[in-house]
């Protein structure tokens, strides 16, 4: 039977990757809602390009949540798309009350700081930006791109 150690290096970097995707398809899932109206919500406001909420929000959370899942410039993406969640929190939550149970600015703050993990871990092992490292790279660092 492996040790604890041995499967959590084995499982690490995948495990990443299952974060990254999952994270990458919610977060999509929001784009897409703001963007083509699927899944309607009740709320929904007819996309506008040229507006923060939904025009360049929508955008950023479409195509960024696409890269995220497929792992493609993961670090510049995470980076941005965490950043992005700050501003929404700080725009949209915080001036509802100080406290994120009740202003409704959980899932911004945690999606920032996942974003920000994502940022310095990078893609995983099942990555797009993994198969697009140079070979030395991979050498270096096998389980992460």
């Amino acid at each position: 039977m492996p040790d604890f150690e041995t499967v959590r290096l084995t499982w690490e970097p995948r495990i990443l990757s299952i974060l990254r995707i999952l994270v990458g398809l919610l977060y999509m899932e929001h784009g897409l809602a703001k963007v083509v109206g699927f899944p309607f919500q009740p709320n929904h406001r007819p996309y506008a390009l040229f507006t923060l909420n939904p025009g360049l929000q929508g955008l950023l959370e479409l195509v960024g949540g696409l890269l995220l899942a497929f792992g493609l410039f993961t670090r510049p993406v995470a980076f941005i798309l965490a950043g992005n969640m700050a501003v929404a929190y700080f725009m949209a939550h915080a001036p509802r009350g100080f406290f994120p149970l009740l202003n409704g600015g959980e899932l911004a703050i945690v999606y920032c700081f996942v974003f920000l993990y994502l940022w310095i871990a990078g893609g995983g092992e099942w990555s797009l930006d993994r198969l697009r490292a140079p070979a030395s790279a991979s050498a270096l660092s096998p389980s992460r791109a």
